[in-house]
C-alpha cells in the first residue's frame, strides 16, 4: 500500500504544481489501533511555487481529494501549517509525530517538530481533546459500543490528561497514553 500511496502523492505534485515536504498517516492506524476495516488517512503538508505566494490573486491553502475505497488524502499548505501551529492547534503537532510517514524532506520533521514545543498551548490542547472525546461520545446512540468507539472516546480524553500532568504535546498514538493508567 506504502507503493500506491506514494505514488498517489508523486501524481498529486505533478497534477498541483507542489512540492510534498511531508505525509504521513493520521487517524487509527497512526494512533495505534486499526481495524480490518480501516482506510488510509494521508495527511501531508506542501509548498506551492513562490509566485503563488507573492501573487496577489487568493489561492486555497488546503488540497482535498475524493474518499475512495481505501484512501482518504489531504494536504495544507505551509503556511496554513504555520499558521496552525502558532495557535497551538493540535492537528500538526499530531501529523508531525506520526509513526507512519510516506515522504519526508529531509530535516522538515524535525525542525517543524522544535517549532511546535515552542508553541504548545496547555488550555487550548485540553480544550481539543475533550471537544473530540465529547463528539464521540455523542456520536453513540443506543447502539453497543464498540471497541474501536471506545478507543475514540479513551484517547483524546488520555490525551488531555497528558497534557494536564506532562504539560507538553501529548503522543499521538495511544501506546505511551496508556502509560498514564498503569
Amino acid at each position: 500500500m506504502k507503493t500506491t500511496i506514494t505514488g498517489k502523492l508523486q501524481e498529486i505534485e505533478q497534477r498541483h504544481r507542489i512540492r510534498i515536504l511531508y505525509a504521513c498517516e493520521s487517524g487509527s492506524r497512526a494512533w495505534g489501533f486499526p481495524s480490518p476495516d480501516s482506510d488510509y488517512d494521508v495527511r501531508f503538508i506542501y509548498v506551492r511555487p513562490l509566485d503563488s505566494y507573492l501573487s496577489i490573486k487568493e489561492t486555497d491553502d488546503y488540497l482535498n481529494f475524493p474518499l475512495t475505497d481505501e484512501l482518504d488524502i489531504n494536504g495544507w499548505d505551509i503556511r496554513k501549517t504555520m499558521k496552525l501551529i502558532s495557535r497551538s492547534n493540535t492537528t500538526p503537532f499530531e501529523w508531525i509525530q506520526s509513526p507512519v510517514v510516506y515522504y519526508e524532506q529531509e530535516g522538515f520533521k524535525d525542525e517543524v517538530w522544535n517549532l511546535c514545543q515552542n508553541y504548545f498551548c496547555r488550555r487550548s490542547n485540553i480544550h481539543h481533546y475533550l471537544g473530540i472525546a465529547r463528539g464521540a461520545m455523542a456520536s453513540i446512540k443506543d447502539e453497543e459500543l464498540k471497541i474501536k468507539k471506545l478507543f475514540y472516546i479513551l484517547r483524546p480524553l488520555l490525551a488531555a490528561m497528558w497534557c494536564i500532568e506532562k504539560n507538553s504535546i501529548a503522543p499521538m498514538n495511544i501506546s505511551p497514553l496508556l502509560e498514564l493508567i498503569k
